[in-house]
């Protein structure tokens, strides 16, 4: 495998097909104030296309460490010290040593206060944000075919979509708890853990025959990992608004900087990240510029997640809820990505964006009134954390909600 610092050619991924790109980005431009400036130029394209070969050099060094000391002992010096931090392994290796004193020491323009007041602002959507991340992040972005790959050369069809979901909604669930990504709370250790499994990923999906890094570049690469943050922060305000949830300029800043912060844990480098929500509507557009189009791994994605909601635990009226979360999900999508974005992912193109135009309107109406009373804003907060936590527990029924074992991938 090729060092991620290596310089190697720019993949042919990049803008392959500029026009279908165009299209799917447009729609981003809306909501940039400086149409003209959002428009990459000559070297920041270059920069875009290089960044498909470079992927996460501290995590990256760890694995390799690992695999030459030796699976086993290495997976347990750093779960050690996941848990329980540097001084539960003395005489911790110069890899892990490094890459630990790394993620653990704060970036500069970090402001915990700004993270927390994120995290809050998170959950004033409710069940609507599941709903937005699911459908205008992870389905809609089932159309960049070239993300795809990754997911499907690792089996993730075959482990199927309703696990999946539930455990990416359940670390970022995590990540959005009040003080969730202090050093030992659970946001911040699944997504240390999240980290050296893309890290593990990438190293064995790079060494497979059928991967062709001429085309796709790195698996897990910044510029698909930048996709990945800006969906959970970028894309979520978004459609949040949208969707009729009020959000002021503030609250979106914050949930801005929780998510950059996110990001840089992930393995995101500091370039890639953005500093304001402008900036990463901007980041967005010339990301899905990018991005290669639709193929066959968005429609068998696309039909392994439209089904998900049937496979959920409800408590009562199983097959009837199911079916209504079915319909829900797809009108959203319809919403986000319109009629030719469902026949990209092989859903009905028959389907009408019904929920979101008789939703949005109630729910922003019902976000106005509540800001207006005492306390209201608090009690929406309140609300929206019962309605995720408890979302979680109709995803995962009896199952326990944890993140891929590393032990799995080595």
């Amino acid at each position: 495998m090729k060092s991620a610092s290596e310089p190697q050619n720019i993949p042919h991924r990049h803008g392959m097909n500029a026009e279908e790109a165009k299209r799917i980005a447009a729609p981003t431009l809306l909501f940039i104030k400086d149409k003209a400036k959002a428009q990459p130029t000559s070297s920041q394209w270059q920069r875009l296309g290089q960044a498909y070969n470079e992927g996460d050099e501290p995590a990256d060094v760890l694995v390799e460490w690992m695999f030459q000391h030796g699976i086993k002992q290495a997976k347990k010096m750093f779960e050690d010290v996941l848990d329980h931090g540097l001084d539960a392994v003395p005489d911790a290796p110069d890899p892990l040593r490094v890459f630990f004193e790394y993620v653990e020491k704060e970036p500069e323009w970090l402001d915990r206060a700004r993270v927390e007041r994120g995290v809050k602002a998170s959950y004033l959507s409710g069940l609507t944000g599941f709903r937005v991340l699911r459908d205008a992040g992870l389905m809609a972005g089932y159309q960049a075919g070239a993300i795809n790959k990754t997911l499907v050369m690792t089996g993730a069809l075959e482990k199927g979509a309703a696990k999946r979901i539930a455990e990416t909604t359940k670390w970022r669930t995590d990540c959005s708890a009040e003080n969730g990504l202090q050093r030992f709370n659970d946001g911040f250790k699944k997504t240390i853990r999240v980290r050296m499994i893309h890290a593990l990923v990438r190293r064995h999906v790079a060494s497979l025959p059928q991967w062709d890094a001429q085309i796709w570049g790195l698996p897990i690469n910044q510029v698909d990992m930048q996709a990945t943050y800006l969906g959970f922060s970028t894309v979520f305000l978004i459609g949040q608004r949208l969707m009729g949830t009020f959000i002021t300029q503030q609250e979106a800043e914050d949930v801005m900087h929780l998510w950059r912060y996110v990001g840089w844990l992930m393995g995101v480098k500091d370039e890639w990240l953005c500093d304001s929500e402008q900036a990463s509507r901007v980041a967005l557009y010339q990301n899905l510029l990018s991005q290669m189009p639709a193929d066959e791994s968005s429609q068998l994605l696309g039909h392994a997640l439209m089904d998900e909601p049937l496979a959920r635990h409800y408590p009562s009226f199983r097959k009837l809820r199911g079916q209504w979360n079915k319909a829900v999900h797809l009108s959203i999508c319809r919403f986000f990505v319109g009629k030719k974005g469902m026949q990209s992912l092989g859903l009905p193109s028959g389907v009408l964006p019904w929920y979101p135009v008789m939703f949005a309107p109630l729910n922003f109406a019902w976000c106005l009134l509540n800001r207006a009373l005492p306390g209201g804003r608090d009690r929406l907060i309140q609300q929206g954390r019962r309605a995720q936590w408890g979302q979680l527990e109709i995803m995962f029924g009896q199952e326990k909600p944890e993140i891929l074992n590393p032990a799995h991938l080595m």
